[in-house]
């Protein structure tokens, strides 16, 4: 997979393997860091990969709680959560740039795709959930891009629920994963990302028709619920509800990149 590519048909942010060999790969195998996205000023953002790498706690579980209808887990990490709603009999697929990633969420029992949120994906336009969790609402260093890509990728009404950083912030930068020493081994320098805490996610979502459906706290994490546009009428609770049958087996087995899910 490139450093940086393109799908011009979605009009997407370069699509950036930062995850490759590199120091991410090596904390996720070791299922510890340290490990930080250092932007170009030097400043270095902790990454906690520990928390990543254990099993869903009462905060994710709470969170999962919420998700309606099928699950999309954009940038899936080692997977704890795709592992969690497989395990309550919930149709999940995870996705990451990150082969590591990948292998270690299929070798918890859940489904994952090697794959950038910005490149086509099964399901489009029929997920009922999307989450964004631990910063990926980051993806890609565009927040507006982003919002447009997930509302393409859920049905009217959709929910989409995205953790936000810890402070009030709207950053964009250029940032590179680098592990205790400093240095970046991996070799794919700089990528795009953003940091946005909830009332900068919300300003963003609200110009482009997202609704609000909820935003809370809880073991110092925040979170935030937003419903997509929808030509019908939708509840604007974030409750749980009946998975939609979009993946057509829960094996713990990597999916195909051609037919992850069923042809419906």
């Amino acid at each position: 997979m490139s450093t940086r590519s393109r799908d011009p048909a979605l009009n997407s942010p370069p699509v950036v393997s930062w995850a490759g060999a590199g120091p991410y790969a090596v904390a996720l195998r070791t299922g510890h860091g340290p490990l930080f996205l250092r932007r170009t000023d030097g400043w270095l953002l902790p990454l906690e990969v520990e928390r990543w790498c254990a099993r869903a706690d009462p905060v994710d579980r709470a969170v999962l709680d919420r998700c309606e209808g099928a699950v999309l887990d954009v940038g899936c990490g080692p997977g704890r959560l795709v592992a969690e709603l497989a395990a309550r009999g919930r149709t999940v697929l995870g996705i990451d740039i990150s082969e590591a990633a990948v292998d270690h969420t299929v070798r918890l029992g859940g489904q994952a795709l090697r794959r950038s949120v910005f490149e086509p994906l099964p399901g489009e336009g029929r997920w009922g959930t999307v989450l964004l969790m631990d910063g990926n609402v980051g993806i890609g260093g565009d927040p507006c891009a982003l919002l447009g890509r997930v509302a393409r990728l859920l049905r009217p009404g959709g929910l989409l629920i995205a953790e936000t950083a810890a402070v009030d912030v709207d950053e964009r930068s250029e940032v590179q994963v680098v592990d205790g020493t400093g240095v970046e081994t991996g070799g794919h320098g700089a990528f795009p990302w953003a940091r946005l805490g909830t009332p900068a996610l919300l300003r963003y979502a609200g110009r482009a028709g997202w609704r609000t459906a909820g935003q809370w706290t809880a073991g110092g994490r925040r979170f935030a619920a937003l419903r997509s546009r929808s030509p019908r009428s939708a509840s604007s609770s974030a409750e749980p509800a009946n998975s939609t049958a979009l993946i057509s087996s829960q094996r713990a087995r990597k999916p195909s990149a051609d037919r992850p899910v069923a042809d419906r």
